[in-house]
């Protein structure tokens, strides 16, 4: 299945989800910015960037040795919930943001209800949109109105140690029953190995877990935002995981810490619960475990399925007097082939890219010895086709994580558990919306 041809009546709900959602917080918070189209002068013109994907520095150099008109100047800056996410709010406060940003989808609401944002829509037309990702324009078209142009999709991927599992004779899981009973041998055949980590730090990754599972958090109807972070699905996902610790089946550590980085290392974990992009971080990370690694479908529930972790988009600060030129730069880097071939040529980034017809390109240009030859892309296009469910993401993404990541550092045996997390971070979003003056229910 391609993944052009996802279920129309999945498109359109998640659409409607989408644009309702939109229109209750844009309604109530304002936003949108000046329209700084206008102020792009003729000539060169000097746009300021800043991000923090894999290879950024790598696509603005060659953007750079390619173009006369546009001239780039990029800043990497920590990743968006290590504090990028806090600078560029800043610097739109004060006056003195960047003309371009990366922003991950599951944020970008917020950063519009906020008004720090541009409306980018007669820039990136309908027509620049058609071949890209349906899911990653629906999730960056908000109030009818389009805010970002998408880089990429984020189908999870478990990666695994084959030559460990071989070692310890264990095969690769396809659900999550599977996986448990994975992880329990992995743990009967080393003491000191797990065959995962939970990361107490990263609540986008149990997100991403609730999304593949069925679960909608947020949900607009008319002017009413509902929350629902008890259903079913979510509960399943946290019980499944509060098993896992409790039994000491999966290590705790925070997400790319040295704690982590040193386990696979030194081979007591023996995979990772990520997404797409996760394959250049491995490389990146471990190049002396070249050919060790590969890659599967994520475990699932009965049905295969994915949810999406993370993803990138780029947007237009509400600051900018220089609009077209910065989404023509977002283009280039998001639609071109020259683009994409930068960015993975780098030898850090396996990104998916939104547009359908550059997969080709970046399978191309991945150096897929590290994973033995295997065609990682046709697996990530499968995972892609998979992701379903009528996720979307409400305005308040920031509280949310922040509250569910501090409970989460919390786990202890006998202490506050991942139900209680997901509870308190439901708390803390009902909490803020009302403070917003949005109607909520749940």
């Amino acid at each position: 299945m391609s993944l052009s041809r996802i279920s129309s009546r999945a498109r359109t709900t998640r659409a409607l989800t989408g644009v309702a959602a939109a229109l209750a917080v844009l309604t109530a918070c304002g936003g949108g910015g000046a329209d700084g189209a206008a102020g792009d002068a003729k000539g060169p013109v000097t746009l300021t960037f800043w991000g923090w994907a894999k290879g950024s520095k790598d696509v603005v150099d060659a953007f750079n040795a390619s173009h006369t008109d546009i001239k780039v100047t990029f800043e990497e800056i920590p990743s968006g919930t290590a504090g990028g996410y806090a600078k560029i709010s800043n610097a739109v406060k004060a006056g003195n943001a960047p003309d371009l940003v990366s922003i991950e989808y599951s944020s970008l609401p917020e950063f519009v209800s906020s008004g720090a944002l541009q409306d980018i829509g007669d820039q990136f037309t309908a027509d620049d949109r058609a071949g890209l990702l349906p899911q990653a324009v629906e999730l960056t078209t908000l109030g009818g109105k389009n805010w970002a142009v998408p880089f990429d999709a984020s189908p999870q991927a478990f990666y695994y140690r084959k030559d460990l599992f071989a070692k310890y004779h264990v095969t690769v899981p396809k659900t999550w029953d599977e996986f448990k009973a994975a992880a329990a041998q992995v743990k009967r055949a080393d003491a000191k190995a797990r065959i995962a980590t939970f990361f107490p730090d990263d609540p986008t990754t149990f997100e991403a877990m609730a999304w593949q599972a069925g679960a909608q958090w947020f949900k607009a109807e008319h002017d009413t935002w509902k929350i629902d972070t008890t259903d079913p699905a979510t509960t399943k996902v946290a019980a499944y995981w509060q098993g896992l610790l409790d039994a000491d089946l999966v290590h705790k550590n925070a997400s790319f810490s040295p704690e982590w980085t040193g386990s696979l290392k030194n081979g007591t974990t023996l995979g990772y619960l990520g997404a797409s992009w996760g394959a250049g971080v491995l490389k990146g990370t471990l190049p002396e475990q070249s050919g060790k690694w590969a890659v599967a479908p994520m475990p699932h529930w009965g049905t295969p399925a994915s949810g999406m972790l993370g993803g990138t988009s780029f947007a237009v600060t509400k600051g900018s007097a220089k609009k077209a030129a910065a989404v023509e730069f977002a283009e280039w880097m998001s639609t071109t082939e020259a683009g994409v071939k930068a960015r993975i040529a780098s030898g850090t980034s396996s990104a998916f890219p939104a547009a359908a017809a550059l997969r080709p390109v970046a399978k191309s240009v991945f150096d897929a010895r590290y994973y033995g030859g295997q065609d990682i892309y046709a697996l990530f296009e499968q995972a892609g086709a998979s992701i379903g469910g009528n996720w979307a993401w409400g305005p308040t993404t920031g509280t949310t994580n922040t509250t569910i990541k501090d409970q989460f550092g919390k786990l202890t045996p006998g202490g506050p558990t991942l139900t209680d997390a997901v509870k308190a971070g439901h708390d803390a979003t009902v909490a803020e919306l009302t403070k917003r003056g949005l109607k909520v229910e749940g």
